[in-house]
């Protein structure tokens, strides 16, 4: 209930429409107008221009009052009697009658003559032959000229200066300067950051609100700290570090983590994206550099975050042709900003970014980024965590098991579970239920890993048939490799724009992979090939995604990990070179490549046909029971052929050993592998950071 004084006020004569807001331009575009109309539609007596014979007749006829001989015009305007307008010549010759009122005072009649002796003598003589009495009289006059030229070169500047206007508005942007302002020609140099300080525009994200990132969050409140208390640190002879650089895959909470840094911080708050700085005008990003970092010393001690810094960041001078000197100007008032002759104080530079490995080096050295914060994927704690936030406006049921959650979604980031939990609430919703229940995020982790589920998709019984065989042989070949992600679900159910099928696992949370593991990875893949073969004898494009997976992997291991025997312990694997088109190896090393690479699938290949030729009854149940239930759990292959034959390691609850490989060194299966019967392989997220993908 609304108290009485907090009730608003009704107006007896109605609130009324939304005026809308004043804009000055409008002033502008009067005067302009204005000009115009001054200059085409001024106001002038109705004139008409004679003929020699109608000149004569005029003048004979004695209805001329008198004219006026314009001498720098060298025309004659001629005022009629008013007496004599009714005439006939005179009616026809305007085609309109003529009152008194209207044409007195106003010439008529304008004449052009060649020269004024010559127009004189006419005149003379025109008195002479017709006997003229009632002769006019006659007066010189000049008139001035000088509105046309003026308006014209009024109308012309003011046309160029408000296109101009306009133009800087479009390419310079809205908001000049960080408060906001408006934009326009004398602001295109300005930066474009977003300030956040006390008293002004706030943030409603604090470090509540993120969860999973403990060590990022301990880092990142540490560099508030210092702005606070520099004292506390500078005592024992410290110095403030310069700035900080977020790295990590996108959806890790890059931007969340800036946002609510922003939102907790006590000091002014400078937020802005690295596309702001680039602009089509030679010299505009350096000069919004220099305007930002002025403005931050004024609001000193502050915070400066860039976004997505690599728009500016990329190396210099890795390729000529596509080289772009307005950004490397940008690139180098930066680095001048951040550490050059002139150091400042108070200003800390946070930065965010997922390709680190194309930033210039200038940029990520000790005095500049002091500190690389590494944002990755989180694991199964850090997941639940994550759940917990996301789920608290949800209404959910008692029985739901987040840990479980958190164990079925590997690899997601946290932007991934937030679209879990509001694709499992829009479900719930779409059901009808008070409540959103275990098997509605079920549904929406199959959503999010494997597409929109289309159970009206029309699929022949022989294509359906074969789906079912090539799943199966997915989930038998992981059911009986040792060293394979434990089986989950398998279903021929379609799903997204090419998914008939798919296997899903739950992987392991692991960093370092052995030839074995990998090696039973690729007879699971293979497996749905293998199974086609062995009871139609004959293979289909279903496992066109299955082998490029294989094939990746098989590269991966010989040229990058070093696991060929031929090839030796050699890496050809370098990210700084991922975009030259020169390989790190002769022609003949490659060829020798191809080859081992050739041998190890083939082998993986002959031994999936042999396992799968072994359990071939099992496989058989499982095709069996998909053609007729479509999806299958864990629990009900259990019943059908029983336990798998290796101890599954229970996830662990704390961060796995410290000694890992570098996140874009990584090779690793997909970690949630989606297995589709036309063989593409989808993953829950990009978690999967391989080396040649990096």
């Amino acid at each position: 209930m609304i108290p009485e004084n907090k009730k608003k006020k009704s107006n007896p004569l109605g609130d009324g429409p939304k005026l809308p807001k004043f804009n000055i331009y409008w002033i502008y575009g009067l005067i302009a107008l204005s000009l115009l109309s001054a200059r085409f539609f001024q106001t002038a007596p109705d004139v008409s221009t004679l003929s020699h014979n109608e000149f004569v007749k005029i003048m004979a006829s004695g209805d001329v009052e008198k004219f006026v001989k314009v001498e720098n015009k060298k025309v004659v305007h001629f005022y009629i009697k008013p007496d004599s307008i009714q005439k006939e010549f005179y009616v026809q010759k305007f085609k309109t009658k003529l009152s008194k009122e209207k044409v007195k005072g106003n010439y008529l009649f304008e004449y052009k003559v060649d020269s004024w002796d010559s127009f004189n003598k006419e005149v003379e003589e025109i008195y002479t032959k017709y006997a003229v009495v009632n002769i006019p009289d006659s007066k010189t006059d000049t008139e001035s000229d000088w509105f046309g030229p003026i308006a014209n070169t009024i109308i012309s500047i003011g046309l160029m200066v408000v296109v101009w206007v306009l133009l800087m508005r479009k390419m310079g942007g809205g908001a000049g300067g960080s408060g906001g302002g408006p934009g326009g020609i004398f602001n295109v140099g300005k930066s474009k950051a977003t300030l956040f300080e006390k008293g002004g525009t706030k943030v409603n994200i604090t470090f509540a609100d993120v969860a999973g990132l403990e060590e990022a969050k301990e880092e990142v409140m540490e560099i508030v700290d210092f702005l606070k208390q520099p004292k506390k640190y500078t005592a024992l002879g410290g110095k403030i570090p310069k700035g900080a650089l977020l790295i990590g895959p996108p959806g890790t909470g890059k931007t969340l983590l800036a946002k609510a840094m922003a939102g907790e911080a006590q000091v002014p708050f400078f937020s802005l994206s690295g596309s702001d700085f680039v602009e089509m005008f030679v010299g505009v990003g350096a000069s919004r550099v220099r305007d930002l970092f002025k403005q931050a010393r004024e609001k000193a001690p502050c915070i400066i975050f860039i976004d997505e810094i690599d728009a500016i960041g990329r190396a210099r001078g890795k390729n000529a042709m596509m080289s772009n000197d307005e950004r490397e100007n940008t690139l180098n008032q930066l680095l001048v900003e951040m550490d050059g002759f002139g150091g400042d104080t108070g200003i800390i530079i946070l930065a965010a970014t997922n390709r680190p490995d194309v930033l210039d080096a200038a940029l990520l050295r000790p005095g500049r980024f002091d500190r690389q914060i590494s944002i990755d994927r989180p694991d199964v704690k850090g997941r639940e965590e994550i759940f917990k936030v996301h789920l608290g406006p949800i209404k959910v049921s008692e029985s739901l098991d987040v840990h479980k959650l958190a164990e079925q979604t590997p690899g997601f980031a946290g932007a991934d579970i937030a679209n879990v939990c509001n694709e499992a609430a829009l479900i719930a919703a779409r059901k009808g239920k008070t409540g959103v229940e275990m098997i509605d995020f079920q549904d929406a982790i199959d959503r999010v890993i494997g597409g929109l589920e289309k159970k009206n998709k029309i699929i022949s019984k022989e294509e359906k048939e074969v789906i079912a065989y090539h799943e199966a042989g997915h989930a038998i070949c992981g059911w009986f490799l040792e060293h394979a992600y434990p089986l989950l679900k398998v279903t021929i159910v379609p799903r997204g724009t090419a998914a008939l099928g798919y296997a899903q696992y739950t992987p392991k949370e692991q960093y370092l992979y052995t030839i074995e593991q990998l090696t039973d990875q690729m007879c699971m893949t293979l497996g749905g090939r293998a199974a086609e073969q062995i009871f139609f004898g004959r293979i289909s494009t279903g496992a066109s995604n299955d082998l490029q997976q294989i094939t990746k992997m098989a590269y991966s291991m010989v040229t990058t990990y070093g696991m060929n025997d031929k090839i030796g312990n050699v890496s050809f694997y370098d990210p700084s070179q991922e975009n030259t088109f020169q390989k790190p190896f002769s022609e003949e090393t490659g060829k020798i490549i191809d080859e081992e690479v050739r041998k190890m699938i083939d082998a993986a290949y002959h031994r999936t046909l042999d396992l799968l030729t072994t359990k071939k009854e099992q496989v058989e149940t499982v095709a069996k029971a998909l053609l007729s239930r479509e999806v299958l759990h864990k629990s009900d292959v259990e019943e059908l052929i029983g336990d798998r034959p290796f101890e599954e390691k229970k996830i662990l609850d704390e961060t796995p050993a410290t000694t890992k490989l570098d996140s874009n060194e990584q090779f690793a299966p997909a970690e949630t592998t989606v297995v589709q019967a036309n063989d593409t392989v989808i993953e829950a997220t990009d978690a999967a950071e391989k080396p040649n993908e990096a």
